[in-house]
Parts: structure tokens; sequence; C-alpha cells
């Protein structure tokens, strides 16, 4: 998985309760972790949690 900073994305994570999904902007790209802007504050994922992850398009406008 390959992003850059500043692009919107969505990584999904596997923690010891389940799977979790990290949806917004990237702020940091590191090869150890990802960390996401999501609605609810940064998300640092590990990179050895990640399950996949993809860019997505700009959320829909009201």
């Amino acid at each position: 998985m390959r992003f850059e900073v500043g692009e919107r994305i969505v990584i999904r994570y596997r923690l010891a309760d389940g799977l979790h999904d990290a949806l917004g902007e990237a702020l940091e790209v590191a090869p150890t972790h990802v960390t996401v802007a999501t609605r609810r504050g940064p998300v640092r994922v590990d990179a050895r949690t990640m399950v996949t992850g993809k860019k997505v398009p700009p959320p829909p406008t009201i």
C-alpha cells in the first residue's frame, strides 16, 4: 500500500477486538505506520496491523 500525505484513504486494520476502518486524509505516512485524520480525530495505524487499504474519492457534497 502506497499513500501520500493529503490523499483521502481508507485503511482496514485488525486489533484484538476485531477489524476496524480508518477513513480520512493521510496526515503521516511512514514505513511503520500511517496516521489518518478521521472524523473522530487522528488515528495511527501500525503497518503490522493493516489488512488492506486504498485511495477513495472525496466525500459527497450536500
